[in-house]
């Protein structure tokens, strides 16, 4: 399913599924939607805080079922990552989600409710900018053609701006677009949310300051757990921090080294999600194409929104 595009003057609803976040931000990151021509709204529940969360998770739930359910609210944006989004999945219903079915955008932390929404739902989501860190910063923060194109046009992005990208391996792979933060598709196997992408499909993987050794344990993971087995291709952020301390080994040493029979293309430092400059917006659910050799691109090559 693809979400209706957002229009200029449509409600936007800002929710908290994870981590609470500093209010400065948020009040920036409001007035970046405003100037893109979108009304953002938000309830008092955004504010809740307890411990390391955004409230409770019955407070979280019920904020984010209010805003997805409201017909007057063409989309959902989370506030922050940071921890504790699947703490939403137990409480909700797909067949609610299907029947109001309407943009998500988040990434990092809330992984764990984009895979959910895509497979689970069969809904188009949007690995995108949250409100605190990417809106809040605005054209420093967030790429604001591709998160337009992706949510607002019912057309194809087509390719994106790869400045700094570099293969890995070389090679062309197509297939629908996946993926998401590397630490919460890891921690979903296992579960009833387990991470469950398509054979033949374009992986994203994203993550920020976890060493080298961690990088490993999590793409072996994959790879024990049939995953990596599925994938067509390979994408991976510039996981920025996650370079051993000192210097060596990198974290693009030791994807290197780890994915070495991987029998597909595989790109390295695509800016979306965790990244130094402004993030791209990447819709899980749709075909893309990768070429991975002197002149890497990556293409979408469907429509996200109607």
């Amino acid at each position: 399913m693809k979400p209706r595009a957002v229009r200029a003057g449509d409600r936007v609803a800002i929710v908290a599924p994870a981590s609470a976040f500093a209010r400065d931000q948020f009040d920036a990151g409001v007035l970046e939607l405003r100037q893109l021509g979108f009304e953002p709204v938000y309830s008092e529940d955004v504010f809740a805080r307890t411990e390391y969360l955004a409230g409770p998770a019955a407070v979280r739930v019920r904020d984010f079922l209010a805003a997805w359910t409201d017909p007057t609210i063409a989309a959902v944006i989370a506030a922050r990552g940071g921890y504790g989004s699947v703490h939403l999945l137990p409480f909700l219903d797909p067949a609610v989600i299907r029947a109001h079915a309407k943009v998500f955008v988040g990434y990092s932390d809330n992984t764990s409710l984009l895979t959910w929404v895509n497979q689970a739902c069969g809904l188009v989501a949007f690995h995108g900018p949250m409100v605190e860190g990417r809106f809040a910063r605005g054209s420093n923060g967030y790429d604001r053609e591709s998160f337009l194109r992706a949510v607002t046009r019912p057309e194809p992005i087509g390719e994106l701006p790869l400045d700094g990208v570099e293969t890995l391996a070389p090679g062309e792979a197509g297939g629908t677009l996946v993926g998401g933060t590397l630490t919460q598709l890891v921690a979903s196997l296992g579960t009833p949310f387990a991470f469950d992408p398509p054979p033949g499909c374009v992986l994203f993987l994203d993550d920020v300051a976890e060493r080298p050794y961690k990088l490993d344990r999590m793409l072996t993971q994959l790879r024990l757990s049939g995953i990596l087995g599925r994938a067509a291709g390979i994408v991976f952020n510039a996981l920025p921090k996650c370079d051993e301390p000192g210097g060596t080994p990198t974290a693009r040493d030791t994807v290197r080294l780890v994915l070495a029979d991987f029998p597909g293309p595989i790109l390295y430092g695509l800016p979306s999600g965790h990244t130094d400059g402004p993030g791209l917006t990447l819709p899980f659910g749709v075909t893309a194409r990768i070429v991975a050799g002197a002149n890497p691109s990556v293409i979408i090559e469907e429509a996200a929104v109607q």
